[in-house]
């Protein structure tokens, strides 16, 4: 287990003797990549269950995953890695049976089906321990990110702008969204990402008022603005970055619009501090644009953690009103939504350091012109 891994498990313990919880039953996928440190291994299903207490670390899985956990963790984990064809409850209650835990803490991601079949395994087991619940505690732990984690994340941002600046020399009028999605996601896969981040938006023309379009048949003309946010997964980290670009010169009020947008992401940027209350940094954002009388075009909030997943804990948004932690990666994103004409987005990704709002993100906010060239 590398040394980062262990100083995520010893984080966990921390709060598990804070509690007084004896074990901790785990089957959250992301957590469970955080604290294994098992690269790659992960997907969609809930297939894993860890049971956590302050001398082991078990990790119930099948034979599916098996061999990709051993190759991962290596001989010297501290993971005992168990097979065992039994249902997941029935091996978490055999474990509580076996280690006498009496409090065992469970996430609350865990479905109601998992929690009902639990509590039968333990009745056949004849034991009845206290579940409280764990209520985003982990993804509380995972908002500092250490330092493996930012050099993956930096990886993944590294390959992200790497294919913004070739989809800048790819764009031309004639196109169609899903063709410009289709290169940039090509462009990636072909360039060292594992994975794409999320669904890649590529909004042109009257769609970009639209802040989630997915890419369709519209085919990009001179003039358009074309709204890209998408983002490289390397590693199981994501990366996230929207960037605003004009087919041809763009129009006095497209620049317009677009110099509001960068100034309250500028001006939000410099606010950042550790400790700062997220909210705080939304609602200037939002006064930023209302000023320029543009605040019913707005409605999003600023920003949200990012890391093993793509929107994670904390957030510049109206609702996290508690402190920002240092070490914690957060987006910047304001926009500006016009119904029929155009929308702007303007979106980093960076770490709040001591220093402030130090991104991820090298890529100029200039607004960037794509030189008009015939098919």
């Amino acid at each position: 287990m590398s040394d980062a891994c262990a100083g995520r498990v010893a984080r966990l313990r921390e709060l598990m003797d804070e509690r007084g919880y004896d074990a901790i039953i785990l089957r959250n996928n992301p957590d469970l990549r955080w604290l294994t440190g098992a690269e790659r291994t992960f997907d969609g299903e809930t297939a894993h269950t860890a049971f956590i207490t302050a001398d082991q670390l078990l990790l119930h899985t099948d034979s599916r995953y098996y061999n990709t956990f051993c190759e991962r963790l290596g001989e010297a984990t501290a993971w005992k890695i168990d097979q065992e064809p039994i249902a997941a409850t029935a091996w978490a209650a055999a474990r509580i049976l076996a280690s006498r835990s009496r409090v065992v803490a469970i996430e609350d991601t865990c479905t109601l089906a998992f929690f009902d079949a639990l509590q039968h395994a333990c009745a056949e087991a004849s034991v009845a321990p206290l579940f409280p619940r764990l209520h985003s505690d982990i993804c509380k732990l995972r908002m500092v990110k250490d330092a493996e984690e930012v050099e993956l994340l930096k990886e993944a941002q590294r390959i992200t702008e790497e294919a913004f600046e070739h989809i800048c020399g790819f764009i031309r009028p004639g196109q169609t969204e899903q063709q410009i999605r289709a290169e940039l996601e090509n462009y990636m896969l072909s360039h060292g990402a594992d994975g794409l981040s999320f669904g890649t938006i590529i909004a042109a023309g009257p769609n970009g008022a639209n802040p989630h379009a997915q890419p369709g048949d519209y085919v990009v003309r001179e003039g358009d603005l074309i709204v890209m946010d998408y983002g490289a997964l390397y590693h199981d980290y994501h990366a996230d970055m929207t960037r605003t670009v004009c087919v041809g010169e763009p129009s006095a009020r497209q620049c317009e619009v677009y110099d509001i947008v960068r100034r309250a992401h500028e001006e939000c940027a410099a606010m950042v501090r550790p400790g700062i209350i997220g909210k705080e940094v939304h609602e200037h954002s939002v006064k930023v644009i209302s000023d320029a009388g543009y605040g019913a075009y707005y409605g999003h909030g600023l920003g949200h953690g990012v890391g093993i997943e793509i929107h994670e804990l904390p957030g510049f948004g109206r609702g996290w009103d508690k402190p920002v932690p240092a070490g914690s990666v957060v987006t910047i994103e304001p926009g500006i939504y016009l119904p029929g004409e155009f929308g702007i987005r303007l979106e980093d990704c960076g770490i709040v350091t001591e220093r402030g709002y130090e991104p991820f993100t090298t890529i100029s906010h200039d607004l960037r012109v794509i030189p008009v060239r015939q098919p």
